[in-house]
Order: structure tokens, then C-alpha cells, then sequence
């Protein structure tokens, strides 16, 4: 009997995006997704504990909803015994587990991150291909292609040429009322009297709560508060507070 190919997909922590780079053109029959949440990525700096709550909660509701689509999705969680610690040591496991064909992962959002997935292929001895992560405006060839031709880097000048290209926040080719930025204005103190809304809030639903718990308990040492994280942690819920963000709270301010 052949055994069927299998095509192992890491998806880190900033890479939740239903439409990933690296899900495109694989097959969920034949696919397994690997999400975990290691040690070594918590613990590098010390993070503050409402930013591990709020990654580590976002991770597990991205989780459900590949599932949901149709997705195999393994998931370790930080408390999981068997837990290796690190991405490469998880990767390491999955590899022994279902002794995949090749592994397609989306570029990371980090230079060391990066490198680290340039080592694989060399450790697990699968070919490994890692994909642009085009979720983003300008790809790196695009900034290369407009560094190379200065003698001084200020970004400034990449982000116009940006706005350009894209036509955001532009009327006719010139940019919203008539000014690239307010920059000097923002350095100013805020006035005394000034009142932002507040911002949309949501009770914590039985993932958060669980990862609340986990991160009191494990982070106790790194600063912070974890319970109050009141924002949304999956796609519907951070649509619902991005376009109440865009109607109430930015209205307000100009």
C-alpha cells in the first residue's frame, strides 16, 4: 500500500490569516497544520502578560476556526507535557509523527525567526519551502529596488512613494488634505480637556479564560495584568472593534 503524502504546515503566532501564503494550493485531506506555543517564544524578552494572553488566545481561536474550514490542525499548547519548548524542537516531533513529504511554511516576521526556517531543511532532510508572506503592501524586493537607489534610508520617503503606488489615503494624486502627515502636530502634548471614547469591550469566553489562568500562573515573574484583556481574539470580533474603532473613535479626534 503507498502511503499518502503528507505536506506538513507550521503557522506561528502573527501568521493567523485564514488565507495564509502557505495554505494556498495544499490539500486539507492531505495536509496536517502544526500551531504551537513554545517556551523559547514567550520567554526570549519578558514580555508583558496581556500581550502572551492575548497571542496565545488569538492562536487558539484561529485554531477552531481552520478547523472549522476544513483543516487538520495539531495544536501543543504551552502546559502540554510533551511540549519540546521551541519551534524547531515541535517541528522535530510532528516530523517523527507523520514523516511528511515536505514542509511549506510562510516567511517569518523576523530576522532570527527567519533563519530558523532556513535551517530546516538541512536538519529534518525534507525539502522545506518557504513562501512570501504577501499579506503586506510592499514586498522586500520593493524596498530593496527603491534603497538601492539612495545613499540615505528615511522612511518617510518610502512610505509617500507607497501611498503613490496604492492610491491610499490620496484624492487625485495628492494626499488627503493636502498634507502627508500630522506628525508635528502629534508631538504636542494632548489638551487637558480631551475625551477619547471608550473602546468596544467583551467578556472573555472559555479559551481566553483558560489561557488567563495559564499565563497567571506561569508568567507570574513578567509585568502586567492578564485579566484585563477585553478584546476580541478572533476575526469576527476584531473586524467588529476595527470598524467601530474607524466610525466612533477616529471621528472623534479629527
Amino acid at each position: 500500500m503507498t502511503r499518502k503524502k503528507t505536506t506538513l504546515v507550521p503557522i506561528l503566532g502573527d501568521q493567523l490569516t485564514i488565507d495564509l501564503a502557505s495554505l494556498r494550493d495544499c490539500d486539507p485531506a492531505t495536509t496536517i497544520v502544526l500551531m504551537m506555543e513554545v517556551d523559547e517564544e514567550t520567554t526570549y524578552v519578558r514580555h508583558h502578560k496581556r500581550k502572551i494572553a492575548y497571542i496565545l488566545s488569538a492562536m487558539r481561536h484561529h485554531a477552531e476556526a481552520l478547523r472549522e474550514a476544513g483543516w487538520s490542525v495539531e495544536y501543543t499548547q504551552l502546559d502540554d507535557p510533551d511540549n519540546a519548548g521551541s519551534f524547531t524542537g515541535e517541528i522535530a516531533r510532528a516530523v517523527e509523527r507523520h514523516d511528511p513529504e515536505r514542509i511549506v511554511v510562510t516567511e517569518g516576521g523576523e530576522w532570527r525567526v527567519m533563519a530558523m526556517l532556513e535551517s530546516w531543511e538541512t536538519l529534518f532532510g525534507i525539502p522545506v519551502e518557504i513562501r512570501s508572506d504577501d499579506r503586506f503592501l510592499a514586498s522586500h524586493a520593493d524596498f530593496e529596488t527603491w534603497a538601492a537607489e539612495r545613499k540615505s534610508l528615511t522612511m518617510e520617503w518610502f512610505y509617500r512613494q507607497m501611498r503613490t503606488r496604492t492610491g491610499l489615503l490620496m484624492t487625485a494624486g495628492k494626499p488627503e488634505g493636502d498634507r502627508w502627515n500630522f506628525d508635528k502636530e502629534n508631538r504636542k502634548p494632548a489638551k487637558n480637556d480631551l475625551l477619547m471614547p471608550r473602546p468596544l469591550v467583551f467578556k472573555p469566553d472559555a479559551i481566553t479564560q483558560g489561557v488567563l489562568a495559564l499565563v497567571a500562573e506561569r508568567f507570574a515573574d513578567h509585568p502586567g495584568e492578564p485579566r484585563r484583556v477585553r478584546i476580541r481574539r478572533d476575526r469576527q470580533g476584531c473586524g467588529a472593534a476595527g470598524g467601530e474603532f474607524l466610525q466612533a473613535r477616529a471621528r472623534a479626534v479629527r
